[in-house]
């Protein structure tokens, strides 16, 4: 992306907050904010915070006229699949095939539980329409389409008040033919209705993941599509036509055209900037190994990050009906940043549950009507309320004393709600909330951390987000690592990760091919083909732009189900991509089979824009010493000696580097809190993050 103005902005809608992250490259300096997200119509928070930037830069200037890019993250597609809040949504399918998505892969994900229950489709079942074709499995033509019972078929939705439809029909991935053919009639006979075909979304084999991507592709699209016409108006009527990027789920960003064809590519969008920053921040660190805590005000986030790598998932899972059970959701099968979400945040609700016991979320009280401590109607108790009368918050400075909180009223509430009904002291009740979150949390960290072979003994803790300093130290120890990384601007550093994103898009095909006796040329062709696909799709969003290529491969012993996503060597022979398939198989499963048989199951390709990397960190820079950056003291809860004792507050951005401040200690910046105990040492790094060495007794507050 080539500079023509002065700025860049990242802004990441959350459940509860809109984060903005303005960059000014021509100082080197970075202006941080954060309004209340607005459900209804999420570019209004958008516009919103771009109006108060704009009211706080001097001179008066027209901010996005000055903007040369605002790349933007969103939970758009992924709240609107949980709340089933999308278009009235159809599927087309080949006839025999309509109830896929409810037959899934006829798979429990609990053997001993006979009442499992699954998802509720996102497309009922009087709107899975079939028409009668066949494909064999290597593409030909078994039986012609039947265009006159599309025709029939699109009549029928037009009647039923189709909004958007998704086209899966068999073997569709193979020879795309039959689902191009329905497009062009649908264009003739329903143009109002949108089209997502399968063989674009997802060309690739198991026929279960394919149909729910697409539907969930289908179901979105016109929201999407609604939203950034929305957001583009907005934008226009302050001066910025041109320049907006959609953050996706893969780690790249691309053109508003592009997400709208394919929106299900967003559904993890922002998550994934946290993701991207860690890894940046893990590296300049000296950390290859490190594990994203990103907690905000709905949901918990993390990734682990091994050797710098941000870790891709082929499949994805959402709409979990049990959140540790791997085939209760719906399956997304586009390239995802491999990360866990669970409903763990600042405004998740705290009750006490049918057994009598303290419970904390997935319920979050989210930005309206927010917590009981926000004053905007909220009464019942949550996480923030807890951290507020723990002391860890302070009611004046919240985003910087942009919002005071209401003590009193997070007070009525946990005692009325909580301490009360368990007739416990309110200070109790309060950590309870607290402790309970985070080993939630933790719980779910240690079951996503297994389940990828991974090892948190040598790995630091990445805390950003709002909430996510303020629980950091308690969630590290219970998962026993003894290092944090906490950045300048933790409260809004997934928008600082969408700003060192590129632009980027992967393109996949499924072609089995057995690497014994295998024809490089042909391999080597299908690769070139992908690239050309992808780099039309960058080179629209980045006319003029130098590409690149990364090349990887779905790798599997014949005749097993699950493969291993290989990332292609630089000469890309059968031998060489079976040895790189025999290395992985072994660090994963512990031992390889030399004298198995592999085979490449799908093609995968990802065109980058080469961009100029700026280094993305707010150094510390205050002359004076420690004194000039501390705020007093105030009385904060230590579980140790299960009462309030005092904390040294300090100012972040006034600490200098090189300093230490040994716990217990709070140290505060407009957009998140760092708190930790008695034992635990806090080293100021120059370069624009704190390192937070916890005791080994794990006193964290």
């Amino acid at each position: 992306m080539s500079r023509r103005h002065r700025y860049r902005l990242g802004c990441d809608i959350g459940g509860t907050f809109t984060d903005f992250l303005l960059d000014d490259p021509a100082t080197g300096g970075f202006r941080v904010h954060k309004v209340l997200t607005t459900p209804d119509d999420p570019s209004a928070a958008v516009d919103a915070g771009i109006a108060e930037l704009e009211a706080e830069i001097d001179g008066g200037t027209n901010l996005m006229a000055a903007t040369d890019y605002l790349i933007h993250g969103t939970t758009l597609v992924i709240n609107a699949v949980i709340q089933r809040k999308g278009a009235r949504t159809a599927i087309l399918t080949t006839q025999g095939f309509a109830d896929c998505l409810e037959m899934r892969r006829e798979i429990r994900y609990d053997i001993y539980d006979i009442g499992a229950v699954y998802p509720t489709p996102l497309i009922e079942r009087p709107y899975r329409y079939e028409v009668p074709e066949r494909l064999y499995a290597d593409g030909a033509v078994r039986q012609a389409l039947d265009e006159d019972a599309v025709r029939a078929v699109f009549q029928r939705m037009l009647d039923d008040g189709i909004e958007s439809a998704a086209v899966v029909l068999l073997h569709a991935y193979a020879n795309p033919a039959h689902e191009r053919r329905v497009a062009e009639i649908a264009a003739e006979a329903a143009p109002g209705i949108a089209i997502t075909l399968s063989s674009d979304v997802m060309p690739e084999i198991k026929e279960f993941e394919r149909t729910s991507t697409a539907a969930v592709n289908a179901y979105v699209k016109p929201l999407v599509a609604r939203y950034i016409a929305r957001l583009e108006e907005r934008l226009a009527a302050r001066g910025f036509r041109d320049g907006l990027y959609l953050m996706l789920s893969s780690g790249g960003v691309i053109a508003p055209d592009t997400a709208r064809a394919h929106p299900v590519r967003l559904i993890e969008s922002g998550p994934v900037g946290g993701a991207l920053a860690a890894a940046r921040l893990g590296a300049m660190a000296g950390d290859g190994n490190v594990l994203m805590f990103d907690m905000g005000g709905t949901t918990a986030k993390s990734c682990l990050i091994r050797d710098g790598g941000v870790p891709i998932a082929n499949t994805y899972e959402v709409d979990r009906v049990h959140r540790f059970k791997r085939g209760s959701g719906t399956p997304i099968g586009v390239p995802t940043v491999d990360v866990i979400e669970i409903g763990a945040g600042g405004g998740s609700i705290a009750a006490v549950d049918g057994m009598g016991l303290l419970s904390v979320g997935p319920e979050s009280a989210g930005a309206d009507p927010g917590p009981a401590c926000y004053g905007r109607g909220g009464v019942r108790p949550t996480v923030t309320d807890a951290d507020l009368v723990l002391g860890y918050l302070d009611a004046d400075y919240f985003l910087g004393g942009a919002m005071r909180l209401d003590t009193e009223a997070a007070r009525r509430a946990i005692t009325r709600d909580l301490a009360d009904p368990l007739d416990m002291p309110l200070l109790d009740a309060a950590w309870g909330v607290h402790e309970i979150v985070n080993e939630n949390m933790a719980a779910a960290i240690r079951m996503y951390v297994t389940e990828k072979g991974g090892d948190l003994g040598g790995a630091a803790v990445v805390a950003i987000g709002g909430a996510g300093p303020v629980h950091a130290a308690d969630f590290a120890r219970r998962l026993g690592a003894r290092r944090l990384l906490v950045p300048r601007g933790a409260g809004v550093y997934s928008a600082l990760g969408f700003l060192v994103a590129p632009v980027a898009f992967e393109a996949a095909r499924t072609k089995l091919t057995p690497l014994t006796g295998a024809d490089a040329g042909e391999i080597e062709v299908i690769f070139e083909t992908l690239e050309a696909e992808t780099a039309q799709i960058v080179e629209n969003a980045v006319p003029g732009a130098d590409i690149g290529f990364s090349r990887a491969a779905d790798v599997r012993y014949v005749g097993q189900g699950g493969t291993l996503r290989i990332e292609m060597p630089a000469a890309a022979t059968p031998a060489a991509i079976e040895s790189a398939f025999l290395a992985a198989y072994s660090a994963r499963y512990g031992a390889a089979y030399d004298d198995m048989a592999a085979q490449i199951v799908t093609y995968r390709v990802t065109a980058c824009a080469v961009q100029e990397q700026r280094d993305l960190t707010l150094p510390f820079a205050a002359d004076g010493g420690l004194d000039a950056a501390s705020k007093g003291e105030r009385p904060a809860f230590c579980p140790e000696r299960r009462r309030m004792v005092p904390h040294r507050v300090y100012a972040m951005d006034r600490l200098p580097a090189g300093a230490t401040v040994a716990g217990p200690a709070i140290v505060e910046e407009d957009s998140s809190t760092l708190v930790v105990g008695a034992g635990a040492e806090i080293r100021v790094d120059g370069r624009g993050w704190l390192t937070v060495t916890l005791a080994d007794t794990g006193a964290a507050s």
